[in-house]
């Protein structure tokens, strides 16, 4: 058989998720090669709405322009590289104004990482180094996993989902859409985060989070509501659903290959 061509790579964003993602698709390439296999994908660059990078190199790849000209470029994959958990909701927006279809969408998995099997990965989903992703564990689109996080057997992770560094979920965890999960939280086995809520760093999550509120502490504990962006999704996803309702299905995710994050500066 004739191995496939490499193809070209855009990166929307160009801050820090964005170029931990470009990082991770260098160091894809690189074990593509070594194994003596051509590289998947070419980093072709960042595109970003921010005009005072235009033009510039951000760690050696340029940044090409505004992210809507993913749109002159119809033959390139492209990832969403936008968060923040000051604004969960960026990389929805970003990705919606967009309006790809989901075959545009790279699936970036750094070779560090261990993904079973039996488990997959959704379109424009990012898995940096050393994620670990068991048996039976199913990621939706455009999901941000950071290094170190291990995903256990039969946890769902819905799409435009965060889990930062460190985070440890156990056994059948369901993290809702859009959800932020802060840096080394642990959940416990069988236990749902919902929609659009966010967790604090260091935090052990014992109980169901509900969609849109803030929790932390050890054992964590509600805080507060989330956000305005975070709750103007979760009413868009369900105008009958406000704080405290239950937590919507997840999207069926789509099996991959592909890198990795902080959380990135592109404008929405």
């Amino acid at each position: 058989m004739t191995a496939p061509a490499t193809g070209d790579l855009l990166v929307v964003g160009a801050g820090g998720f964005a170029r931990e993602t470009a990082q991770a698709v260098r160091a894809a390439a690189a074990a593509d090669l070594a194994a003596g296999r051509a590289p998947r994908w070419r980093l072709a660059g960042h595109l970003d709405d921010d005009p005072a990078l235009h033009g510039t190199d951000v760690d050696g790849a340029p940044v090409l322009g505004g992210c809507d000209l993913v749109h002159d470029h119809p033959g390139a994959q492209v990832v969403v590289c936008a968060g923040s958990p000051r604004d969960q909701a960026v990389r929805a927006r970003l990705v919606r104004r967009l309006a790809l279809p989901d075959s545009r969408y790279a699936t970036v998995v750094h070779p560090t990482a261990a993904v079973s099997a039996s488990s997959a990965a959704g379109p424009g989903t990012v898995l940096l180094a050393h994620c670990v992703l068991t048996a039976a564990v199913r990621v939706g689109a455009h999901v941000a996993v950071m290094p170190h996080t291990v995903l256990t057997h039969d946890d769902t992770v819905a799409d435009f989902a965060t889990l930062a560094s460190g985070v440890r979920l156990g056994g059948g965890v369901r993290i809702g859409r859009g959800a932020y999960v802060g840096a080394g939280v642990l959940v416990r086995e069988h236990t749902a985060v919902g929609a659009w809520s966010l967790i604090g760093m260091g935090s052990t999550v014992l109980t169901d989070v509900q969609p849109g509120e803030v929790w932390a502490g050890s054992p964590a504990r509600r805080l507060r509501d989330a956000g305005p962006p975070a709750l103007a999704e979760l009413h868009r996803q369900d105008p009958r659903t406000a704080p405290g309702g239950a937590p919507p299905p997840s999207h069926a995710p789509h099996t991959g290959r592909g890198p990795q994050t902080p959380m990135g500066s592109t404008h929405a």
